[in-house]
This record gives C-alpha cells, sequence and structure tokens, in this order.
C-alpha cells in the first residue's frame, strides 16, 4: 500500500507530500492541472526512465520519494536477491540530477531501476486507458485466469517440469545438429587424430631432440676440441696438471717460512686433483661423441615432423599439440558413442514429457474450474454497468505442443449486442466497453489476496450518470480487499472514495504551479458541485453534491 508520496522540482510541481489512506482515495481538478504529473512522478520510483527536461528548476536535483506498507506483499526474498534490507515500511526514493543522470536508493541503499521495476509490479498497479490493450494480449488474459484459479503451485511444478524437458529437446537438437557437422569432418578428422598419436608425442621432448641434433651435427667438432683441451690440461710432463703438481712440491720446500694461513701447497694439490677429473670427463665425453648418420638423420626428420605438426595446427608447444590429440580423441569417440547417447536422451526426454504432461492436465483443470466462476461473474457487472445483452465467454483449446504456459489456449471473447458472435475483445469493444470490461476484471481480481494498488487513470471516460455512479461502486468494493486510487472527472466517482484530493495549479510571477491538497467535508461538496455544474456553482449543484456524498 502507498503510504507517502513526497514530489520536489518536478514538471510544474515545486513541492508536495501526500498521505494515502487504504480503502478508496479520488482525484480531481481540471484537465491540465497536474494529474498526470503525479502519475509521471510516481513512474519514476516505479522505474520508469528519467528525463532532466521534467525538471521544473534546471539547476537542482528532482527528488521523489513513497513509501510502502510492504507487509502483505512476501516480498523479503526479492529484497534479499538484490543484497538491499527490507523494511515492512519500505521508502523507495529517485533522484534525477540536472545532468540527466538519475539515482535510485530503496531503505537507503542504493538501487538499480531495474530493481524498482521488479518491485512495482508487486506494490502498484497503474490502469491508464493503454493498459485496456493489455485485454488482447494471450499472456495477460493467461494471468487473470491463474489469479482467480489461484494455482501457483500447479504453475510452479509445470515450470519446473517445462524447463527439464525445454532442456534435453535443446540437448538432443545440439547434439544432433554437432554430430552431423562432425559426421561430414569425419575422416579428416581421424586422419589428423592418426597423424598426431603415430607421433607419440612427449611434452618437452623438442628441446632434447634439437640438442641431441646439435651434437650430431657438430660431433667432430666436439672432438677434436675435447682433446686438444685434454692434451693440454694433462696430456704430458709440460701439461698444466704437471706444472701445478711441480709448484706444489717447490711450495712444500718452503713451507716453513710461509704463513700458516695460506696453505698454498694444499690448495694447488686440490686445484691439480679437479683438473684432473675434468680431464677425465671429458676424455669419457670425447670418446661417447661420435657421429652417427643415421641416428642424426632420425633426428631431424623428428624436429622437422614436430615443426611440421606445430605450424600445421598453429601452435606453440608440444604439449598443445598433446591437448589437440585428445580432443580429436573425444571428437572421434562422440561420433562412435553418439546413437547410444542420443537414445539415452530420448528416454529421458520421453521420461521429462510424462511428467509434463501430468503437471500440465493438472495445470489445465485448475484453470478450467474457474471458467464459468468468470464468465458469470464479468457478465453479471457487465449488466450492472449498463451491458444487459454484453456475452462475456472463456474460450479454451488444448495446443498440440507445450507452452511455458502450459497446453493451454485461453481466450476471452466479447459480444456487446444481443445474437452478437463473442470475439477479440479488442476488435469488437468501444473505448467505453472495454474500459468497463477492464473494470470488471479487474474487481474479479481484487478478490485474490496481495494484490497490489491499484490506480485508476479515468477509467471512466466514455461513460456518465448512473454507468459512472456504478463504476464507482464496484470501485469502492474493491477497495474493501485493497487500496485503489482513482483519479476522474465524474462526480458520481469522485464522491465514492473515503479520501478525497484535488489537483490545481496557481499562477506566480515567473511561473505556474501544481499543487495538491487533501479536501475536507466542506471543501468537498463544492469541489463535487462544481464538478457538477461547472465554475459557478448553483444551490441546486450543491444540494447534488450532498446527495451524492450521503450527507
Amino acid at each position: 500500500m502507498l503510504k507517502q508520496l513526497t514530489i520536489s522540482n518536478y514538471a510544474l510541481i515545486d513541492r508536495t507530500h501526500i498521505e494515502f489512506d487504504s480503502g478508496m482515495s479520488v482525484i480531481t481538478g481540471e484537465t491540465g492541472a497536474g494529474k498526470s504529473i503525479l502519475l509521471g512522478a510516481l513512474g519514476l520510483i516505479l522505474g520508469q526512465r528519467a528525463d532532466a527536461q521534467a525538471l521544473l528548476d534546471k539547476t537542482q536535483k528532482c527528488v521523489v520519494e513513497g513509501v510502502f506498507d510492504l507487509s502483505e506483499h512476501h516480498l523479503e526474498q526479492l529484497f534479499a536477491e538484490n543484497d538491499i534490507d527490507f523494511e515492512l515500511q519500505s521508502i523507495i526514493r529517485r533522484e534525477v540530477l540536472p545532468n540527466g543522470k538519475s539515482r535510485a536508493f530503496v531503505n537507503d541503499t542504493p538501487a538499480p531501476a531495474a530493481f524498482l521495476k521488479s518491485i512495482a509490479q508487486h506494490i502498484i498497479d497503474v490502469h491508464s486507458q493503454h493498459q485496456n490493450l493489455l485485454l488482447g494480449n494471450d499472456s495477460y488474459q493467461m494471468m487473470i485466469v491463474d489469479t482467480v484459479a489461484d494455482n501457483g503451485n500447479e504453475r510452479a511444478s509445470y515450470s519446473e517440469a517445462y524447463e527439464r524437458y525445454r532442456a534435453l529437446r535443446h540437448q538432443i537438437e545440439k547434439m544432433t545438429h554437432d554430430n552431423e557437422k562432425l559426421k561430414s569432418d569425419a575422416d579428416y578428422i581421424a586422419f589428423q587424430h592418426q597423424q598426431l598419436a603415430e607421433a607419440k608425442l612427449k611434452d618437452g621432448e623438442l628441446a632434447e631432440l634439437e640438442a641431441e641434433l646439435e651434437q650430431q651435427t657438430h660431433a667432430e667438432e666436439i672432438q677434436t676440441a675435447l682433446a686438444t683441451a685434454t692434451q693440454l690440461l694433462d696430456g704430458s710432463d709440460t701439461a698444466v696438471a704437471a706444472m701445478l703438481q711441480t709448484a706444489a712440491h717447490a711450495i712444500e720446500k718452503i713451507a716453513e717460512f710461509m704463513p700458516a694461513d695460506i696453505n698454498a701447497a694444499a690448495r694447488i694439490e686440490t686445484a691439480r686433483i679437479d683438473l684432473t677429473d675434468l680431464c677425465r670427463e671429458m676424455s669419457r665425453l670425447a670418446d661417447s661423441t661420435e657421429y652417427n648418420a643415421e641416428r642424426a638423420t632420425f633426428l631431424q626428420q623428428r624436429v622437422d615432423n614436430i615443426y611440421m605438426l606445430l605450424q600445421k595446427h598453429r601452435v606453440q608447444t608440444v604439449a598443445e599439440l598433446i591437448e589437440i590429440e585428445h580432443a580429436l580423441a573425444v571428437q572421434l569417440e562422440s561420433i562412435t558413442n553418439f546413437d547410444a547417447e542420443l537414445e539415452q536422451l530420448n528416454r529421458q526426454a520421453a521420461e521429462a514429457f510424462e511428467v509434463l504432461t501430468a503437471r500440465g492436465k493438472a495445470l489445465t483443470a485448475s484453470r478450467c474450474k474457474t471458467f464459468e466462476r468468470i464468465t458469470s461473474f464479468i457478465t453479471a457487472q457487465l449488466k450492472e454497468l449498463g451491458m444487459p445483452n454484453a456475452n462475456f465467454v472463456v474460450s479454451h483449446t488444448l495446443l498440440a505442443e507445450p507452452s511455458a504456459s502450459g497446453f493451454d489456449d485461453v481466450r476471452m471473447l466479447f459480444a456487446a449486442n444481443k445474437n452478437g458472435q463473442p470475439a477479440d475483445i479488442t476488435k469488437v469493444a468501444s473505448g467505453g466497453e472495454m474500459s468497463r470490461v477492464m473494470l470488471s476484471i479487474k474487481s474479479l481480481l481484487s478478490e485474490s489476496k496481495g494484490l497490489p494498488t491499484i490506480i485508476f487513470d479515468e477509467i471512466d471516460t466514455g461513460v456518465s450518470g448512473e454507468i459512472a455512479d456504478k463504476m464507482g461502486g464496484i470501485m469502492t468494493q474493491m477497495a474493501r480487499n485493497m487500496q485503489v486510487i482513482a483519479i476522474t472527472h465524474l462526480p458520481q466517482v469522485a464522491a465514492k472514495g473515503a479520501r478525497h484530493y484535488k489537483v490545481f495549479k496557481t499562477d506566480h510571477a515567473d511561473r505556474t504551479i501544481s499543487n495538491i491538497t487533501l479536501l475536507d467535508s466542506g471543501a468537498r461538496v463544492d469541489e463535487i458541485a462544481k464538478m457538477l455544474s461547472g465554475a459557478t456553482i448553483s444551490e441546486a449543484a450543491r444540494l447534488n453534491a450532498q446527495e451524492l456524498l450521503g450527507k
């Protein structure tokens, strides 16, 4: 329920604060006084697009704030999913800055406009003339049936089964499509896999192969260098090792004259031993380094083959080639196992369809139970609203294939005249007739619990007199179960409200300002009398107004 609405710097409104109550409230005012401005401001906190052009003072920001009682709407989970604190008395605020940017807050927590829209559908239903076109929308008609049927559990159960069945069908279609493509490329995939498999690749081998190939290519050069180095270091009496030994003996002769911490002889001997060990290792390496033409050819071919595969598959490493080999193996296995996997999926889809069908039948049954009630209720309402020959019919057929909303094709048909053939409401009903049909539907829906506040924006357009009085009576009945706010030009409807607000304009030196005020009993008589007789209020109009108000 909307408890309070505060608007500042919006269109013709400087600042206004309105407090609403439960039951039925009415808003009246002359054409152009600013009633539509109120709805525009309200639309901002319901997530509609913001526009800096709507600012009264283009240098200041616009602020619209609404206080809502959410105690009957069960929105705790929605708030939790968006990380916003839930309060039974929640405050929604929208600010529009002079640069055109806007920001929204819910209970002082920043919130995206999309969240405001998701809240809006639960808390307020603004019914304007264009909403009558919803009567031609299949999903809206189904919503009416489901709301009356109160079949939330059945719909949730069906939706779960439908998503399961749809996912399996999608998987089957994708697998079939992918397999057809794989089959067309099967020979090429098999060739690529065989080529990689026969290569018997090992991660890291390319560097080892290239190092060995370098050794084979330079074997003679390596042997000559090693032999020369060995000969110079330890191959004769004049080699480095022999000279180190001579140097060690010379130092030993003067050891007693040398500082003890130098230990020169021992250090020279250690160097000679290390050098001798190195020479042995180089000698063994020289003996083992031998050019092998067959091995060199194998290594060159192996390296060339790996580089060819790298270039072919446009990768940089052998590890990536191994991954490609595995992927190709999976594709080949998929082709081989396709029939078995498809059979299993088809079996699962058939089982899912059985579940879906059973739940669809339960959903259909819940809907069919409401058709007579909907038809009789709306027909009776239309007769009360001055359409004695109205014929309202709920047409139902079963779909050949399941849809997201069930197996049902529900259409609401209407004929205004006797013996008229019921047809699509939007094609055969006039504006006034559509307004009365929509009001009857809203009246029917008002019997459900937890419905949002409804704002009727001149739903009574095109009617007058007794019918207007009847429409006001229906709104009053609706207000027993929900908050109803009616914007109207008709005194018969205005007199039905428990609270009456008037929108009016005042001219100032530099601009015109719209205001809204709650009328007391005396001012209310004057306002309704003015709606009856015009600017000059006659005594007869005043008495008529008092009669309408039951005074």
